[in-house]
């Protein structure tokens, strides 16, 4: 029985190693991004008239890779594997991809397509740039929740203001937000919504004139603040953490230098030791 068991330990480290290896990782990174790149020329209609069958092979060829891989990981970390949030994501996709190809859900076997997501985890950039946007996610949190009062209070003011002649666009609060915050967007906020307003209420100009300033460019200001403090904060903790790290290779160094030249100076003092001792006798 521990024969057995160390076999199996052995082959879930060799399983292990090898899913490990940089080679494995980037063929099925390759893979994934073929996925991704078939899955979109599947959109096409002449494509899938002169190739749809090759495709439908690719898109099976492709999914049994998937499935191999996590059967491999779930073998070579056992549960381990749940403790990783990408691979938890990679068996989900995969699993959907694995449902039936029927009418209500072939649409979800297109999922597979995020499986290009997993680059984020590879390149040590973008996984910067997405540990900033998860760290920013408190700060946003408070910024959303004030938009959202002052789209609110806006949105109830348009409504009772001009809700009775612009009734497709300020009849409801639902409708009032929904034109506030395409006004907020900037787009056709002029030509499309405010001026006709305008030719109604001539000083309407005063109520959506603030608005812009208040939710399209400070709100705006906020968000990016936001971002490029949470940013800078984690390459500063990247950077404190890689120079923590050459200070201690430097130390251990450091130490083994010093090690060696205590050894030196035993050796040294020894020496002199067996010199002395040889003169003496001499003398002797």
């Amino acid at each position: 029985m521990d024969s057995s068991a160390q076999t199996e330990g052995t082959l879930r480290d060799r399983a292990r190693e090898f899913v490990e290896r940089d080679w494995v990782t980037n063929s099925i990174l390759g893979v994934i991004i073929f996925n991704a790149i078939t899955l979109g020329l599947g959109t096409s209609d002449t494509v899938n008239a002169h190739a749809g069958g090759l495709l439908n092979v690719i898109d099976r060829v492709v999914l049994g890779i998937f499935v191999a891989e996590l059967a491999l990981k779930l073998f070579a970390y056992g549960l381990r594997f749940f403790t990783s949030a990408w691979n938890i994501f990679d068996l989900l996709v995969v699993s959907v991809g694995l449902l039936p190809d029927s009418q209500g859900l072939s649409a979800l076997r297109g999922l597979r397509v995020v499986r290009a997501l997993r680059l984020l985890s590879v390149v040590p950039q973008m996984r910067a740039v997405v540990q900033a946007l998860l760290d920013a996610l408190p700060g946003m949190g408070a910024v959303i929740v004030m938009i959202s009062i002052v789209f609110y209070v806006f949105g109830v003011m348009a409504t009772l203001m001009y809700g009775d002649a612009f009734d497709i666009w300020f009849g409801t609060l639902g409708r009032s937000l929904y034109s506030l915050f395409q006004i907020m967007t900037l787009e056709s906020w002029s030509m499309g919504i405010v001026r006709p307003v305008m030719n109604v209420f001539p000083y309407a100009w005063a109520f959506f004139v603030p608005f812009i300033v208040i939710t399209a460019f400070s709100v705006l200001n906020l968000f990016i603040g936001l971002l490029v403090n949470t940013m800078q904060s984690a390459v500063e903790a990247e950077a404190e953490a890689e120079f923590e790290k050459l200070r201690d290779l430097v130390k251990s160094e450091t130490d083994v230098v010093d090690a060696h030249v205590m050894e030196l100076h035993e050796e040294i003092k020894a020496l002199r030791s067996e010199i002395a001792q040889l003169k003496g006798g001499g003398n002797g």
